[in-house]
């Protein structure tokens, strides 16, 4: 049996896709949002339990899961309660971490590109975590679990997912990503509203970001579980390891749906002009060391992979 959290989210969602791609259906799916809720997401998953999370460790006693995969959490980087971050997205974690390892079960979870705050100190997955500031209060959230977990034993691996996008996403209000709002918006209006830059090293439309399409991280947590005995437990950047400009984003969707480029340049508003990271890119070294899967998804192909086989397709969720 396998324990998926947030499995009612995006990459949770995704997740159990793929592990029934494997032939994995004995699967507890848990989160706080519920089937009644939200049932597109599982409709047609296979798995054996859905639970809401505040249940998983009462349900679990006297059981031994093959292995926990934690992505339940408050992801959005809008969120100001740092009390309401740290027991969601913080102590949560170190509970289901703490069960793992007593019952020593894997334990594989996510954390996030955003504990690396706004960059200058780079993207190293292998720096003690304690020498980062993150920018916004989800990211000293996933950060402070880094920090908690940095060192110690048992078989885990915390993921630090950078700009991931792809089916599933849509219910994600303004954290959804701007490969599907950029979609949205060329489809109504036939153009794309960007954002300009604030920053003199950058020209507009020029930030860049690390993208990684949703299928390249839910495969490679699975090869992570594969290799699970073979792979030293730690943290990993999983993101495309090379970043891309918002433009470059912009010229894929319009060349995918078939329609001119017109782009709509706005000004970044102001809560966000703290915490804009202007550049990002994993640093996968570690990752692929360990001979794990490299993302096997270009931006290009990604983004006519996304709007082509879901969103203009038959099915939208994956």
């Amino acid at each position: 049996m396998f324990i998926v959290t947030g499995a009612n989210g995006f990459i949770g969602s995704c997740l159990v896709k793929e592990l029934n791609e494997h032939g994995v259906e004995d699967i507890w799916c848990a989160d706080v949002v519920g089937l009644e809720k939200r049932p597109e997401l599982l409709r047609t998953k296979r798995y054996s339990r859905f639970l809401e999370t505040e249940n998983i460790l009462p349900e679990l006693k006297g059981q031994k899961p093959q292995c926990i995969f934690h992505m339940g959490a408050c992801s959005s980087t809008l969120e100001m309660d740092r009390e309401y971050l740290k027991k969601n997205n913080t102590l949560y974690t170190q509970e289901l971490f703490e069960f793992s390892q007593k019952h020593e079960v894997p334990f594989i979870y996510a954390s996030s590109g955003a504990v690396y705050g706004d960059g200058s100190k780079g993207f190293d997955d292998e720096k003690d975590p304690h020498e980062y500031v993150a920018l916004n209060p989800y990211g000293e959230s996933k950060l402070l679990f880094d920090q908690w977990v940095w060192g110690r034993q048992g078989l885990w691996f915390g993921l630090r997912f950078f700009n991931v996008f792809g089916p599933n996403e849509y219910h994600k209000g303004p954290m959804r990503s701007v490969a599907y709002k950029a979609f949205l918006q060329i489809q109504e209006n036939g153009s794309l509203k960007l954002f300009k830059s604030e920053n003199p090293k950058y020209k507009d439309g020029y930030q860049k970001r690390d993208f990684i399409y949703v299928k390249d991280v839910v495969r490679g947590m699975w090869e992570l579980y594969q290799r699970r005995e073979q792979v030293q437990p730690g943290i990993y950047n999983l993101g495309f390891g090379k970043a891309r400009a918002w433009i470059e984003l912009a010229q894929a969707a319009f060349q995918a749906l078939g329609k001119p480029e017109q782009i709509e340049w706005i000004d970044l508003p102001e809560n966000l002009k703290k915490q804009y990271q202007y550049f990002t890119e994993a640093k996968m070294d570690k990752w692929l060391s360990q001979g794990l899967p490299a993302p096997q998804w270009p931006l290009e192909e990604a983004i006519e992979d996304y709007y082509k086989r879901y969103l203009l397709g038959d099915h939208i969720y994956w």
